[in-house]
C-alpha cells in the first residue's frame, strides 16, 4: 500500500517554503528586512531488501525543512533628510536594549522622545558611548543610552582672540585712518562691537586702538592702544608677536573683564596685517567668543559620533553610536520588530565603533532598505507552488491506487 505520509512531508514542506517566501513579499518595504531561503533534505531511508549483487534496496520516506537562512547582504539605501535615521554601510548592526534586554537591528528609522532619548520605534534605546566631561568619548566606560540634548542650552564664551586680517594703505597720506568695527562677547553672553582704528603716523608706521562703546565698561582699558611698523616689503616688522592682555574692566552688565589677545600672527606665524599701496581693506575677521544658545538639532558622522548644533552656531559632543558585531550572523535569532538576539549559535556580541575592524560607517539620514528582489522571490513562488501541486497529485494518486486495492477486495 502507497505510504500517504511521504507526500505529506513535501507538502509540509512546501507550505513552509510557500510562508517565507510570502513573509519575504510581506517584508518588501520593511526597513532593512533581509530575506530569508527555505533549504530541504531527505529524510532516512528503507531497506527493502538488496540486488542479487548484494547492494541495498532503498526506499526514501519523504523530505523535511533542512534550514531557513537568512541573507545578510546589504539593501539599498535612500536619503531621508530625517536626522534621526541612520544607515550601516558595511558590517555590523545598531545595538538597542530595553531594560536588560539587549538586541541588534540594521533598522536606523529612530526617533526621539520626550526626553530626547534615541529609540527605536518600539520604544527600545538606542545604545552607544557618552561623553566625558571634558567632551572627550569614553569608550571605556561600557554602552549608555544615546540622549540628545533637546531642552538643552550651551553656556556662553567670552572672547579670548581677536584677530583681523587687514591692508593698510602705503600710499596713505600721514594723517589717515582706517577702522573695522567686530562684535564680541563677555563671559555673560552679552555682545559688544569693538572697533579697532589705524592711524598712519609715518610711512612705515600705523597706531591702532581698540575701543568699546563707553557705556559698556567703567574701568581703565589696558593695552588697547600701540604701534604697528612695517619692513620696506610691506611685511610687519612690529609687534614681534600677538598682543596679549587686551582688556576692558568692570563691564556695565555684571560680566567679568573683557580680556582678550590682539591677534596681529596667524597659527603658523604670518603676519595678518601688512602694509601695500592700494585702498585699505579687512578681508577677514575672527574672534571666538558666543553668545549663549539653545538646541537646534543634532547630526552623525561617518564614525556615529553625534554633535548637537545650538542656535549660537556652536556644536557640542554628545555621544557616538556603538556597532555590534558576532561571529556568525546565520546563528542570530529573529525576534520581530526588526530584532536579532545573539544565540550560542551566532556567538556573543562584541560592541565597539564604526570604522574599526571589520564594522562599517554610519550614515545620517539616510535608511537601509530591505534586500527582497522581488523578481526572485516570484520566481521561487511559483516553483514551490508546482512542488505543492505535485506533492498534492502524489496523495491524490495514492488515494486512486488504495481505492483500486479496496475494490479488488469486493
Amino acid at each position: 500500500m502507497p505510504n500517504f505520509s511521504i507526500a505529506l512531508t513535501g507538502l509540509q514542506a512546501d507550505t513552509v517554503a510557500l510562508n517565507t517566501i510570502g513573509n519575504n513579499l510581506a517584508n518588501l518595504n520593511t526597513t532593512a528586512f533581509k530575506g530569508e531561503t527555505t533549504s530541504f533534505e531527505d529524510l532516512f531511508y528503507q531497506n527493502i531488501g538488496t540486488t542479487g549483487s548484494g547492494d541495498n534496496l532503498q526506499v526514501g520516506v519523504g523530505t523535511r525543512v533542512g534550514a531557513t537562512t537568512t541573507d545578510f547582504t546589504e539593501g539599498s539605501t535612500t536619503t531621508t533628510d530625517v536626522d534621526t535615521d541612520m544607515a550601516i554601510n558595511g558590517n555590523g548592526f545598531f545595538v538597542v536594549q530595553q531594560g536588560n534586554t539587549q538586541s541588534l537591528t540594521r533598522a536606523g528609522n529612530f526617533q526621539l522622545d520626550s526626553s530626547g532619548n534615541l529609540i527605536t520605534t518600539d520604544g527600545q534605546n538606542v545604545m552607544g558611548y557618552g561623553v566625558t566631561s571634558s567632551g572627550a568619548i569614553n569608550v571605556n566606560a561600557g554602552l549608555v543610552p544615546i540622549t540628545i540634548p533637546i531642552s538643552g542650552n550651551e553656556a556662553p564664551s567670552a572672547t579670548s582672540n581677536l584677530s583681523l586680517t587687514t591692508s593698510l594703505d602705503a600710499s596713505a597720506a600721514t594723517g589717515t585712518t582706517f577702522a573695522k568695527p567686530i562684535t564680541i562677547y563677555d563671559s555673560l553672553g552679552t555682545a559688544h562691537v569693538a572697533t579697532v582704528t589705524y592711524d598712519k603716523t609715518s610711512a612705515s608706521t600705523w597706531d591702532y586702538s581698540i575701543a568699546l562703546p563707553a557705556g559698556d565698561y567703567t574701568g581703565t582699558p589696558v593695552k588697547t592702544t600701540g604701534t604697528l611698523s612695517f619692513n620696506s616689503d610691506g611685511t610687519l616688522a612690529s609687534p614681534a608677536a600677538n598682543v596679549a592682555g587686551v582688556t576692558f574692566p568692570d563691564m556695565a552688565d555684571g560680566a567679568s573683564d573683557l580680556s582678550f589677545s590682539f591677534n596681529l600672527y596667524s597659527a603658523g606665524g604670518s603676519p595678518l596685517v601688512t602694509q601695500v599701496a592700494g585702498s585699505s581693506n579687512t578681508s577677514a575677521t575672527s574672534q571666538n567668543g558666543y553668545p549663549a544658545g539653545t538646541y537646534q538639532s543634532f547630526s552623525v558622522d561617518d564614525n556615529g559620533v553625534i554633535s548637537a548644533t545650538f542656535s549660537n552656531y556652536q556644536t557640542s559632543t554628545v555621544g557616538q553610536i556603538a556597532v555590534g558585531t558576532v561571529t556568525n550572523t546565520d546563528g542570530l535569532s529573529r525576534t520581530g520588530g526588526n530584532d536579532y538576539q545573539a544565540t550560542l549559535a551566532s556567538g556573543a556580541v562584541t560592541a565597539g565603533v564604526a570604522n574599526v575592524g571589520s564594522r562599517g560607517s554610519i550614515s545620517g539620514e539616510t535608511l537601509e532598505q530591505s534586500n527582497i528582489d522581488i523578481s526572485s522571490e516570484f520566481s521561487d513562488l511559483i516553483v514551490a507552488q508546482r512542488a505543492f501541486e505535485a506533492n498534492s497529485k502524489t496523495v491524490t494518486t495514492f488515494d486512486s491506487v488504495t481505492q483500486e486495492a479496496i475494490g479488488m477486495i469486493r
